[in-house]
């Protein structure tokens, strides 16, 4: 099969099938679509008497044609990628190719009317060599595509697409029109029962119900391509998604957030994920009013390099603040952030700052250094079996870390100061809770000192001005140290899988989700408040 896709390759390619040759064979089939008018309309005695006149018309009608493909462009195209749009091209091109022939032969018998030895079509015989011509140049262009993409799905995997309307037709537009094939196109997938039993580009459609994944896998159906149209539907469809998944079939999917509604790319799937399937309504954030509150502004970013720090750097650094202070205690992760902000947002100062919280000196450096207007304060310890066990960290790290970076925001001036807790101080049942709910505690108790006109004041002596707002949620799916990649590598090595409980459930909530609602809620609260974000459905694990 390799010698066999090499030689296809070779004989497709430009060098050997150069537009000359593709000319050559059009002309090839006027010649013989003129043949035919001629003998249909006139019959085979005349065509016989009259070969050599009409040879000789044909000879001179070719530079009609020619002149008509020329302008239509129709041997310019690459002919094993034809589509609607150049059978079109062909049909118009051969129409006015026709039409001039029969307009010459007109003229030519009104100026020379005795003359015998140049024979050009009457109208009957120009109907049919329109449509002969027509017709051949059309199948020589679909057969040309067929050849190459037979030559051209050796280890393809077979797929069906679920989706019918733009989405669906994009992608299976998309993985036809690439040279190494990853993906052969068998059947299309339908809600809708008004397209049971229907064709599309040549496959059938599937209405979908229960069995239709064992159907599909009997046809040899691999992998499940998603419009994105369909994806809120099949994360919804949890009996379709098990279904799928039981008969051996791959699911791929095209996020919502990526597709622009019109342009569509089979290279922007990607395997159906954990977070794929977390049972939500979409989060909608005013990333206007984010916009207009951190554009220009000053921002410190405590535990920057951690899962939650880093993606609030990426969100903030869009609206394009004028300077950003990140500060993490961890060095590689931290470099990683340094790369991504010179690569994505040269435009924005950014100082990454490898340093403790709890190091008061060197904060109270930066705070006078920079004077930050915003501080987002991600920052902490947060295992609760290592808590557990090293309470004096949690107690250092967290609770007084955590007043450090409070009380230099007064002092220096800062306008808004987000905490990012934890639904896990409430109640608190062990140290990493209580060291977080200890943290609520002492902003909440700076806010309303604030407020009543008794809190510190700044370095200039002047009240104290910084709002301080509490953030808690709860699982973050994804985040460092989250347990959903113990259980990937758990499923992966084949178990057991480590949970409490068969029937037991938590709540989830995806990083930039949570990042998303972080910012939102700094720009909405007004000091003291604590926002607790809707954590959505619980997920069986």
């Amino acid at each position: 099969m390799n010698l066999i896709r090499k030689v296809s390759d070779w004989y497709f390619s430009r060098r050997a099938l150069p537009y000359w040759c593709l000319l050559l064979i059009d002309c090839a089939v006027v010649a013989l679509s003129w043949s035919a008018g001629m003998y249909a309309a006139h019959g085979g005695s005349f065509f016989a008497s009259h070969f050599w006149p009409m040879t000789w018309g044909l000879a001179t009608g070719l530079i009609v044609f020619i002149i008509t493909f020329r302008f239509f462009r129709t041997y310019s195209g690459v002919v094993r990628y034809s589509s609607f749009v150049d059978l079109k091209r062909v049909s118009y091109a051969s129409a006015v190719g026709s039409f001039g022939v029969w307009v010459v032969g007109l003229a030519i018998g009104l100026i020379f009317p005795q003359q015998d030895r140049i024979i050009y079509p009457d109208f009957p015989a120009t109907l049919v060599l329109f449509s002969v011509s027509t017709l051949l140049l059309w199948v020589e262009r679909v057969m040309v595509k067929l050849l190459y993409d037979s030559f051209h799905l050796d280890g393809a995997l077979p797929v069906a697409i679920y989706g019918t309307k733009m989405g669906g037709i994009g992608l299976a537009k998309s993985i036809a029109s690439v040279d190494d094939k990853q993906y052969s196109l068998s059947a299309f997938i339908s809600d809708g029962k008004e397209m049971k039993g229907m064709y599309l580009m040549g496959k059938p459609v599937y209405l979908n119900e229960k069995g239709l994944a064992h159907r599909l896998r009997a046809k040899g159906v691999k992998v499940l391509l998603v419009s994105p149209l369909k994806t809120d539907m099949i994360r919804a469809n949890s009996e379709m998604v098990d279904e799928f998944i039981a008969e051996g079939i791959r699911i791929m999917m095209v996020n919502n957030e990526v597709w622009d509604g019109r342009n569509i790319s089979h290279k922007q799937l990607h395997e159906l994920d954990i977070e794929d399937l977390l049972p939500r309504d979409k989060i909608e954030v005013d990333m206007d009013a984010i916009g207009r509150q951190l554009r220009g502004r000053r921002i410190l970013i405590t535990g920057a390099a951690g899962s939650i720090g880093s993606e609030i750097v990426r969100q903030a650094a869009v609206y394009g603040p004028e300077e950003m202070i990140l500060i993490d205690q961890a060095e590689t992760p931290m470099h990683d952030i340094r790369l991504m902000m010179a690569a994505e947002h040269s435009d924005i100062r950014a100082l990454t700052i490898v340093s403790s919280i709890t190091n008061k000196e060197h904060m109270e450096k930066i705070f006078s250094d920079h004077r930050p207007d915003y501080v987002f304060h991600a920052a902490a310890y947060k295992h609760v079996p290592m808590m557990e066990d090293n309470p004096a960290l949690a107690v250092q790290n967290n609770i007084y870390g955590t007043r450090v970076i409070a009380d230099l925001s007064v002092k220096y001036g800062t306008k808004k100061f987000v905490m990012i807790s934890t639904d896990k101080a409430v109640n608190p049942t062990n140290v990493m809770g209580c060291s977080k709910g200890i943290c609520e505690i002492y902003c909440q108790s700076l806010s309303k000192a604030i407020a009543d006109g008794k809190g510190p004041k700044t370095a200039d002596g002047s009240p104290a001005v910084t709002q301080f707002v509490t953030t808690r949620f709860g699982n973050v799916l994804g985040s460092n140290g989250s347990v959903i990649p113990i259980f990937r590598r758990q499923i992966r090595e084949g178990g057991p899988i480590t949970v409490t409980h068969p029937d037991i459930i938590r709540f989830f909530m995806l990083i930039p989700e949570a990042c998303k609602l972080v910012l939102e809620a700094g720009t909405m609260g007004h000091g003291g408040e604590i926002f607790v974000f809707d954590m959505g459905k619980p997920v069986r694990i």
